[in-house]
């Protein structure tokens, strides 16, 4: 008979690991230089005290939500997760132990894709981490009209026209040019929400 500790836990409600990376909490002096970061006037606190004129312990804190961060489920500090984590490192050991290509790719890994592919997908590749997912993924897309055309080089009317937004995440960029870099594309870049700019290429 399993114990309690060998029992899995799972969601049954909100926890407290399921907010605790996303909650941070920031001095309030910190928080309104962010919201009017170019006015150049000193700061006005609610107890009418100027900003550097009292101490940190007293200076009261604005709890905010972090989207900036990777883990938006909270599953860094689920408990399943940590104990599965501490199971699997003293078993196995810490560290990929080299690059995918090389020698970090493992039946563990290959297990994990087979499995996530059976949730009725065809197959299903891992990325190490975002950045790699959104460059495989474009430069995939735009691998598109070379694969279709007639010895691998298409015409410029054949070509996979992309338009994106020039705040685009980096590794989505460098996907972009890795594209062009294959003459498989055409890139029309507009301004950032800038819809206006963006119906002109259109």
């Amino acid at each position: 008979m399993k114990s309690n500790e060998d029992e899995y836990l799972v969601f049954d409600g909100m926890r407290q690991w399921d907010r605790s990376f996303v909650e941070v909490s920031i001095l309030e002096p910190t928080y309104y230089k962010w919201v009017h970061p170019s006015t150049g006037d000193e700061i006005i606190f609610r107890d009418g005290e100027a900003d550097g004129k009292f101490d940190n312990f007293q200076r009261p804190l604005k709890k905010l939500l972090s989207f900036s961060g990777n883990d938006y489920l909270g599953l860094t500090s689920h408990p399943t997760i940590k104990k599965a984590a501490v199971e699997a490192a003293q078993e196995h050991g810490m560290g990929p132990r080299g690059s995918r290509l090389i020698c970090g790719f493992t039946n563990y890994h290959s297990f994990l894709e087979l499995s996530l592919a059976n949730l009725k997908k065809e197959d299903c590749l891992l990325c190490s981490t975002g950045d790699s997912a959104n460059m495989a993924v474009v430069l995939t897309l735009g691998s598109i009209a070379s694969l279709l055309a007639v010895g691998g080089k298409p015409l410029k009317y054949e070509k996979v026209a992309i338009f994106y937004d020039a705040l685009n995440h980096a590794s989505i960029i460098d996907g972009f040019h890795l594209a062009d870099r294959q003459r498989s594309v055409e890139l029309f870049v507009y301004r950032h929400c800038d819809m206006s700019h963006l119906n002109a290429p259109l």
